[in-house]
């Protein structure tokens, strides 16, 4: 589990058969306004020594031997990591990432789209989606758990999910609703405009298989939250990092 020098928070589901993991908070990092300070992503704007000092604290704060993360584009591409890296490595144009290694942390980051964490316990074996509107659309879940299962023969029935902070129903406007999301999506419309992104995803988990009793929901959203970044709040803003990943072993 993460050590205290970081504001973090984790998930009691993900954390029972210990797999490495935490959603960090903005705070702790040494960015620069307006990216203060926590930032990990490289395409915003921030100085990228501050953003690779970001991510070591992040690395060291979880006990991992490298970070790898990927340059997302908000399609439905899952890289399976077989090889241990020689150091951070971030895959251009990935939306989930997936291992089985020790040491490695996989690493999303977010401004207000969700993280989803995966732990198979039965073969030891990892993933994290990311997952904003599009990548709902196009049901990246359902490819992650997928490519699991081709990967190390996953079993959706044992896979443990997590759904970080994230925009929530409250915040979740789409005034143009009727041509960028599926009619599907109608059923989690929780007022006009407004959609509920945390029971999307549920559902999609459930429609791949995760039994709803191993689904665990964060309930932050990032907008009305200042201590995460958030991309509809301050337009001009850093990235939130979560993590996971397999303990190094002893």
């Amino acid at each position: 589990m993460p050590s205290a020098s970081l504001p973090t928070l984790t998930f009691a589901g993900l954390g029972r058969r210990a797999p490495c993991h935490a959603v960090f908070a903005r705070r702790g990092g040494c960015s620069r306004a307006p990216f203060h300070s926590l930032n990990v992503g490289l395409q915003v704007g921030d100085d990228e020594a501050l953003v690779l000092e970001n991510r070591k604290r992040i690395k060291e704060c979880l006990g991992l031997s490298s970070l790898v993360s990927a340059r997302q584009v908000h399609g439905d591409r899952v890289k399976v990591v077989r090889r241990q890296p020689e150091g951070d490595r971030e895959f251009a144009g990935f939306d989930a990432l997936v291992t089985d290694l020790s040491g490695v942390g996989l690493m999303i980051q977010q401004a207000d789209c969700q993280a989803i964490m995966l732990h198979d316990p039965e073969h030891g074996a990892v993933a994290n989606i990311h997952a904003g509107w599009r990548g709902s659309v196009h049901n990246i879940i359902a490819a992650t758990v997928e490519a699991l299962h081709a990967a190390y023969g996953s079993r959706p029935q044992a896979l443990v999910a997590a759904i970080s902070p994230s925009l929530g129903p409250c915040c979740a406007e789409f005034r143009n609703h009727a041509d960028e999301l599926p009619p599907s999506f109608l059923a989690h419309q929780v007022r006009p405009n407004h959609f509920d992104f945390w029971a999307i995803s549920r559902s999609q988990l459930i429609a791949a298989g995760v039994l709803p009793d191993n689904i665990e929901i964060a309930g932050v959203c990032t907008r009305c939250d200042a201590d995460y970044f958030s991309y509809r709040r301050e337009k001009v803003t850093g990235r939130f990092a979560s993590v996971i990943g397999l303990a190094v072993s002893p």
